[in-house]
C-alpha cells in the first residue's frame, strides 16, 4: 500500500519517501516569514503600542518605534520583546509539533518544526551577536547597566551555550520527521539546505526595500538570520533620518504620525 509523503509517493518498504523541494521552498518561506513578523510585529510593535510608544514603521525585516514618550525602561522593554516574543512562539511551536502526527501529516510537521527552531534559536542568537558585536536588541537592554566588560562575556557566552543546546534539540526533532532507515540522512539534508537559501534569499531580497537606507539594510541584513537552524539576529540601534523615511516602498507598513526620531529594530 502507497502512502504520499512530503509531496512524493512512500511504498511499502518505507513509511517515508524523499521531500518534495517545491514543497520544502514553499514551507520554509512560510516559517521564516512568520518568524520574523513575530519578532517584528508580535514582539517589538506590540510592545510599541503596550509601553506608550508609537509605531512608525513596520517592514520585512525590522520596526521602528517613536520612543520619545516612553521611559529609558521603556524603551528596553520594546527592545526586549522581540526576543521574547520568539522563545513564546517557539514554545508553542513545540507543543503544537508534539502533538502532530510526522506521518499522517507531514507538511505540518516540517512546518512546525522549522518554524520552532527559527524562533527558539533567533531568540537565542539575538543574546550571542549582542554580546559579540554589542549591537542588536539586546545591546540597547544592556546598554548603560553594567559595563559591557562584565555584560557583553557574560551575554556572549550564554546565547552561544543556549544556541547550541538549542540546535542539537532541533536536530533529535527532525530526527522524527525523517525516520532511521538508509535515506534519513538525505531526508535531512533535503528539508534542511533548501530551507537555508529560501530563508536567506527572502531576507535578502526584501532587505533590498528597506526604508532605512542601503547602509543600514546591510547592516540589518548581517544581523539577520539566514540558516535553518537560524542564528546571529540582530537589529538596528542607529536612528533613521528624516530622508530615509522617503524611500519606503510596497514591502512596508508606514503607521499614520510616522517620525524621523524613530528606533529601527
Amino acid at each position: 500500500m502507497q502512502r504520499c509523503i512530503m509531496g512524493r509517493v512512500a511504498n511499502k518498504e518505507s513509511d517515508r519517501s524523499l521531500p518534495d523541494l517545491l514543497t520544502v521552498t514553499a514551507i520554509a518561506l512560510v516559517a521564516y516569514a512568520a518568524s520574523n513578523v513575530s519578532h517584528e510585529a508580535f514582539g517589538h510593535g506590540a510592545a510599541c503600542v503596550a509601553l506608550g510608544g508609537k509605531p512608525n514603521v513596520l517592514s520585512s525585516v525590522h520596526f521602528e518605534c517613536n520612543e520619545e514618550a516612553i521611559s529609558a525602561l521603556a524603551r528596553r522593554g520594546v527592545a526586549a520583546a522581540g526576543t521574547i516574543v520568539n522563545f513564546i512562539a517557539g514554545a508553542i511551536g513545540l507543543v503544537a509539533l508534539k502533538a502532530t502526527n510526522p506521518v499522517r501529516k507531514p507538511h505540518i510537521s516540517y512546518f512546525l518544526w522549522l518554524f520552532t527552531t527559527l524562533n527558539l534559536l533567533m531568540g537565542a542568537g539575538y543574546f550571542l551577536f549582542s554580546g559579540v558585536g554589542n549591537i542588536g536588541d539586546w545591546a540597547d537592554v544592556a546598554s548603560g547597566t553594567v559595563s559591557p566588560f562584565v555584560w557583553r562575556p557574560a551575554m556572549a557566552v550564554l546565547g552561544g551555550a543556549v544556541y547550541f543546546l538549542l540546535a542539537r534539540q532541533s536536530g533529535q526533532w527532525l530526527g522524527a520527521l525523517v525516520g532511521s532507515d538508509d535515506l534519513s540522512m538525505r531526508r535531512s539534508r533535503l528539508l534542511s539546505v533548501p530551507a537555508y537559501v529560501a530563508g536567506g534569499l527572502l531576507f535578502c531580497l526584501s532587505g533590498l526595500f528597506n526604508p532605512v537606507g542601503p547602509s543600514s539594510s546591510r547592516s540589518l541584513l548581517l544581523r539577520r538570520p539566514l540558516a535553518a537552524p537560524r542564528g546571529f539576529s540582530g537589529s538596528s540601534s542607529s536612528r533613521a533620518g528624516a530622508s530615509d523615511q522617503q524611500n519606503q516602498s510596497s514591502w512596508n507598513v508606514a503607521m499614520p504620525g510616522s517620525s524621523p526620531d524613530a528606533s529601527p529594530r
